[in-house]
């Protein structure tokens, strides 16, 4: 098999085992990922996960703050293909088309459905029973491009945005180069996208991060699971933020008012929702704290702070 010379694209630990697989099978000459970046409180510089990896490869690394201005870059380079995953910005239609087998990109999505930047926790907020890898050609719009490869997985009961992440990641890795291989070999049939299914999936905003305890238990349960564990649904209790990573999908039957505290034992509490139905919670992170679990939170400052009918979210 004739190995290709192939410029990675990407970001996050989404494109790590993209990475790793592609390296196997073939020669990638550059790794293209996002700048370093302030994380924590104390600001430190942290590389993304590809740009470890990549050093770790041996590969080199371009870091371009907007890689439209800095494109001569890469089309000064001799390239077969160029594969992408989760890069985080816009590429110029000159860099897609410049490889002999364009540009293609492994996308966490069933496309048309969920385009954008954010379809794993879009999925599971929404409460889909199934989400999918698509690999397909890159266009000038976004994951608008004609589809290559497509495969479907099952979303669990249990299922957080985090390991979700890693299920696709898995699948797309193990995606990539049977792909490559029938793009190389000619065997495969682009088929363009139905513009009547298209959906997006936008950057999340803050506002979606707070818990709305008037919705459904089964609408919070997804929230939670979706958001977690970046960037964090929360809730308001004596005016601190409590960040929600860990729920549980068995609701009970309540007649207290939404948002009010109605269980609490050794190892969770519950607080009710607006369908009279009351959600499960079982790992916190309280403000100015490290995540922990209920029952360690309750073995501590807890037992003084959680009272059964408290509200939560009131404005002090």
């Amino acid at each position: 098999m004739k190995k290709l010379k192939i410029i990675f694209m990407g970001t996050p630990e989404f494109g790590v085992e993209i990475l790793n697989a592609l390296v196997k099978q073939h020669d990638v000459i550059l790794v293209v990922t996002q700048p370093d970046k302030m994380v924590g409180r104390n600001h430190k510089i942290e590389a993304s996960p590809v740009k470890k990896r990549a050093l770790e490869l041996g590969i080199e690394v371009f870091q371009p703050k907007n890689i439209k201005k800095e494109e001569q870059y890469i089309l000064d380079k001799e390239v077969d293909l160029i594969v992408t995953a989760a890069y985080g910005q816009l590429i110029g239609i000159k860099v897609l088309n410049h490889p002999t087998y364009r540009s293609i990109n492994v996308h966490a999505s069933l496309l048309p459905k969920y385009r954008g930047a954010s379809p794993i926790q879009r999925s599971i907020m929404n409460g889909d029973k199934e989400t999918g890898i698509t690999i397909m050609y890159m266009e000038k719009g976004m994951d608008s491009g004609d589809v290559l490869k497509q495969e479907k997985i099952a979303i669990d009961i249990m299922d957080t945005s985090e390991t979700l992440f890693q299920k696709l990641a898995i699948l797309g890795a193990k995606m990539i180069c049977p792909t490559i291989e029938e793009l190389k070999n000619g065997t495969i049939s682009p088929i363009p996208q139905n513009p009547d299914e298209v959906s997006f999936a936008p950057l999340l905003t803050q506002e979606e991060e707070k818990i709305d305890f008037n919705q459904p238990a089964w609408k919070v349960h997804c929230q939670i699971r979706g958001l977690s564990k970046d960037p964090g649904a929360y809730f308001l209790l004596d005016g601190f933020h409590y960040k929600v990573y860990e729920c549980l999908p068995t609701f009970l039957k309540t007649n207290i008012d939404a948002g009010k505290i109605v269980e609490i034992n050794k190892k969770s509490f519950s607080i009710s929702c607006g369908d009279h139905q009351a959600i499960t919670l079982t790992e916190i992170k309280p403000e100015g704290r490290n995540l922990m679990k209920v029952s360690d939170f309750l073995n501590g400052k807890g037992k003084n702070i959680l009272k059964i009918g408290k509200q939560v979210n009131e404005e002090l």
